[in-house]
């Protein structure tokens, strides 16, 4: 269903990042995520693998529900922003975001991109109104979730002649601040295989 890869890096002079990405396969389809703990370092990492635990426990489940779930269990630490999408076996991607993590979903037959209204907003702190919106996928329209230590601008690296992973290390190679944490994570659909695979993904 899904091809996938991930970048990046811990803020200059931090060993660990706050900015997570994520892929979780479930039955008919797969759960994308880039999560942003407030801050940097441990506190920020800590919001952000308690905020990846709840996505893995809850990946079936609607998006808004999960977010109203991370909320809950997020409250006793920095919180986290984060943008969500939601890929099936229909041919549909669902998506959803709090707070300033990029998310831009680029078609592979045309130059037209869709992306993410931003609500503002922090999970774990005070949640906007939440609304799921659902698009059309095709085979090679291509997901690319950003944390906000990758600066704005990165659209024309996601080519169709690409892989994600390529993809992904450009976007951190020549698009990160170096200021803060940063994280991008690529997702590609490419249909459902005959054999019912519907994740292939790497990092780096």
């Amino acid at each position: 269903m899904i091809e996938w890869a991930l970048a990046g890096t811990p803020m200059t002079g931090q060993t660990r990042s706050g900015d997570r990405g994520l892929v979780v396969p479930y039955g008919g389809g797969a759960l994308v995520a880039a999560i942003d703990g407030l801050g940097h370092g441990v506190a920020a990492a800590t919001a952000a693998e308690r905020c990846e635990q709840v996505l893995t426990r809850m990946a079936e489940e609607p998006l808004i529900d999960i977010v109203r779930q991370c909320h809950e269990e997020l409250r006793q630490t920095r919180g986290v922003v984060l943008s969500l999408a939601s890929f099936d076996d229909r041919g549909s991607m669902t998506w959803l975001g709090v707070g300033n993590v990029e998310a831009l979903l680029v078609r592979a037959d045309s130059d037209r991109t869709e992306a993410i209204p931003a609500r503002g907003g922090t999970v774990g702190y005070l949640l906007p109104p939440l609304m799921a919106r659902t698009l059309a996928v095709r085979p090679g329209d291509t997901l690319v979730l950003a944390t906000d230590g990758i600066r704005h601008g990165f659209k024309h690296e996601v080519l169709p002649s690409r892989a994600p992973q390529e993809i992904a290390d450009l976007i951190l190679a020549g698009w990160a601040k170096g200021s803060d944490d940063a994280c991008a994570i690529v997702a590609r659909y490419v249909g459902v295989a005959d054999d019912g695979a519907t994740v292939e993904g790497s990092s780096s």
